[in-house]
């Protein structure tokens, strides 16, 4: 994955709705869920699903294939995995072993330091 589709794919994610969405369909796996099941979990009126399932196709995160007069949605895990590996190519200036999660701990959020400070 090159910065073009990587910027698609990251636009198209910048959105509650899409990002939910597609949580929904990476969980499901392979098997994808149907339009109207995606619908009803995220309690999203028809016109606003597809408005959103429209934009995922065309960033080439997620695949329709219609079932009759229905469509099954399901995840693209190659670009899903692809995004992953553009967005750490390189990580920690190519040294994976500085990537690895015991070095990648998140920085205390302003409660948690005011707690300290409080905290005999």
């Amino acid at each position: 994955m090159e910065i073009k589709e990587a910027t698609q794919s990251l636009a198209a994610l910048g959105h509650a709705s899409r990002l939910a969405i597609f949580r929904q369909l990476v969980e499901a796996g392979p098997g994808g869920r149907m339009a109207g099941e995606l619908a009803e979990a995220l309690s999203l009126p028809g016109a606003t699903l597809s408005f959103h399932l429209k934009e995922l196709v065309a960033a080439g995160l997620i695949q329709g294939e219609a079932r009759g007069r229905y469509v099954n949605y399901r995840a693209n895990f190659d670009a899903m995995n692809g995004l992953i590996e553009f967005l750490t190519r390189n990580c920690c200036g190519g040294d994976a072993t500085q990537c690895a999660p015991a070095t990648c701990v998140p920085a205390p959020t302003k409660a948690a330091k005011r707690k300290e400070a409080v905290t005999p």
